[in-house]
């Protein structure tokens, strides 16, 4: 993690253990003294991660009381950036990954002007098919830049949520990301993957990933359209 300021560590480590359920939602978080103590960093470290874990919605400070943690269900209905495997697990389902490749591939036109490279130039092309309780509901292709995640492909079959894992092994900070949504009808091989009926509705997006230093990951996602919904927030009119 050399290179990233301390309180960008507290709020990656912290917002991983929310998000993995080791602090529930309701609970208190640990106090400031116990979190100086846990990362071995100053009060005015803890209190900006924390701050910025309650500016993301994962966090509330209750006068008198201390810092919630908040019911995710609902903030992951608002544009924050957070994986489908990660919602799904919010929402109380068995996430796994039925099958999963990693494989080094020169990108094509699309995948080049997502991330901004080169066409030729080589990434990682990550392919899996998540399951909830045992029953496939999503295929995915994520393409990585090499040089955000070097050796992806030594970790076949190690993790379950990308975006969990590219931030734990990798420190990688998400910044933002764009997606586009759109539905589309199941051909023979995803409806055969997914063990649904051939031409049923899927809801499928294509998203740009970006941290501070530009894209990061283009993924595609096609999902059981009937076992699978988003909601966007809008405020405001201009």
């Amino acid at each position: 993690m050399a290179g990233i300021p301390s309180y960008k560590k507290v709020y990656i480590e912290l917002k991983n253990n929310i998000r993995n359920g080791i602090y529930k939602q309701g609970a208190l978080l640990p106090t400031e003294p116990e979190l100086e103590k846990m990362f071995s960093v100053s009060r005015t470290t803890v209190r900006k991660a924390v701050s910025l874990l309650a500016a993301d919605g994962y966090l509330k400070v209750k006068q008198g009381r201390g810092t919630e943690v908040v019911d995710l269900t609902a903030i992951q209905r608002l544009n924050k950036i957070t994986s489908i495997t990660e919602t799904l697990t919010q929402k109380g389902y068995k996430v796994t990954t039925q099958g999963m490749c990693v494989e080094r591939v020169m990108a094509a036109e699309d995948v080049a002007a997502a991330l901004g490279i080169a066409v030729g130039d080589e990434v990682f092309k990550l392919q899996r098919v998540q399951c909830t309780n045992d029953i496939p509901i999503a295929i995915m292709v994520n393409y990585i830049k090499m040089e955000a995640a070097p050796d992806l492909d030594k970790y076949i079959n190690q993790f379950t949520s990308l975006y969990s894992f590219l931030e734990k092994q990798y420190h990688i900070v998400f910044k933002d990301a764009t997606e586009h949504i759109f539905a589309m009808a199941a051909d023979f091989n995803e409806s055969q993957i997914l063990r649904i009926p051939f031409a049923s509705p899927l809801l499928c997006s294509k998203r740009i990933t970006q941290n501070e230093q530009g894209p990061v990951e283009y993924a595609t996602i096609k999902l059981v359209a009937e076992k699978y919904e988003y909601s966007v927030y809008l405020t405001g009119r201009d």
